[in-house]
């Protein structure tokens, strides 16, 4: 992948929370990610396992403790807030509750426009239309009626509805990354369908990439390109969404596909032979204390005592796929555990 295909490179986060008494929430632990331009990066994991921690920390949402976050070329990190701010204006976030986080006493006309009227607007870079215009036309464009929703505020508006504004604001700045903080949890899942291919529709008119951060294997799977797998903060397992089913080895990535309610795929079925009588403990660690070496290897019926002294890195099993385990063989993905 040469630079120019590049838009996120992100490399060694780590995000840490001190709580006092000199301990400290490690939330991210040396996380790397790439994002190609026109590509959806899933990141999936539990609930705490610091998907939505790092995805603020990409968007300097706080800043990170250490680590590099090279977005087109130009590094965020310690930069000066003036210019973060002007250099972060083509990354956006779409967060996880869409009525909370649009203000309650604005009009969607306003919240749609509200990064136009901090930048600036420039008729000649929306092919002379008015600003009013070029609103509506975003409105229409994430199915929103403009003359319905115009003069509306969002406690008039349903969850979905509220959450394509928060699209149609987002995409108002023509970003070049889109940053998804599990945008359809809080939706009803008839809506949850809607959003996602709209997110799809959008993406492929508008030319960005994405990172789609969920807990929901089904949903990741089916909008990304390719998956990245959390555990306590670190990655354990990259894989292409594209017969994930068949080609994820890590014992944690088998796990969540056994999760799947009805799941008859073959790694489903490999991980559901083991998974309950052979696992150790379904409770996560803290992350205040995580374990030493793998943090999977206190709940994994394959850990053994090389898990809890050493570390595993991630490498490349094949092209594109990358796992985090001792007990995987290097050969093609899909291969049996060593």
């Amino acid at each position: 992948m040469t630079t120019q295909d590049m838009v996120l490179d992100v490399r060694d986060l780590v995000v840490e929370f001190p709580v006092g008494r000199g301990e400290k929430v490690h939330a991210v632990s040396g996380l790397d990610l790439e994002l190609r331009a026109g590509e959806t990066l899933g990141i999936l994991g539990e609930s705490g396992c610091g998907k939505s921690t790092a995805g603020r920390a990409i968007m300097q949402l706080p800043p990170p403790t250490s680590g590099s976050v090279g977005f087109d070329g130009h590094e965020l990190v310690g930069l000066p807030a003036r210019t973060l701010r002007r250099r972060r204006a083509r990354m956006q976030l779409i967060m996880q509750d869409p009525i909370s986080s649009l203000n309650p006493r604005r009009k969607v006309k306003d919240l749609v426009a509200e990064g136009l009227s901090i930048w600036g607007f420039d008729a000649s870079l929306h092919d002379g239309k008015d600003k009013d215009t070029v609103v509506r036309e975003l409105l229409e464009a994430v199915g929103l009626e403009p003359d319905v929703v115009w003069d509306r505020r969002p406690d008039e508006l349903s969850g979905g509805q509220c959450q394509r504004v928060c699209i149609a604001r987002a995409l108002m700045m023509r970003p070049r990354v889109l940053i998804c903080d599990e945008p359809v949890s809080s939706l009803d899942v008839s809506v949850q369908a809607q959003i996602l291919n709209l997110l799809e529709e959008t993406k492929e008119r508008f030319s960005f990439s994405m990172v789609f951060i969920a807990h929901d294997v089904s949903v990741v799977k089916n909008i990304s390109d390719r998956v990245m797998v959390l555990y306590l903060g670190k990655a354990c397992e990259v894989v292409p969404s594209d017969g994930m089913h068949r080609t994820s080895v890590h014992p944690y990535t088998r796990m969540l596909l056994a999760s799947i309610p009805g799941a008859e795929t073959e790694a489903a079925a490999d991980a559901s032979s083991w998974v309950g009588a052979s696992v150790k403990t379904t409770e996560l660690p803290s992350p205040l204390n995580p374990p030493s070496g793998c943090r999977f290897r206190t709940r994994c019926p394959l850990a053994t005592e090389l898990c809890a002294t050493e570390e595993p890195r991630l490498r490349e099993i094949a092209p594109g796929h990358l796992v985090a385990c001792h007990h995987v063989a290097t050969g093609e993905s899909g291969s049996a555990l060593a």
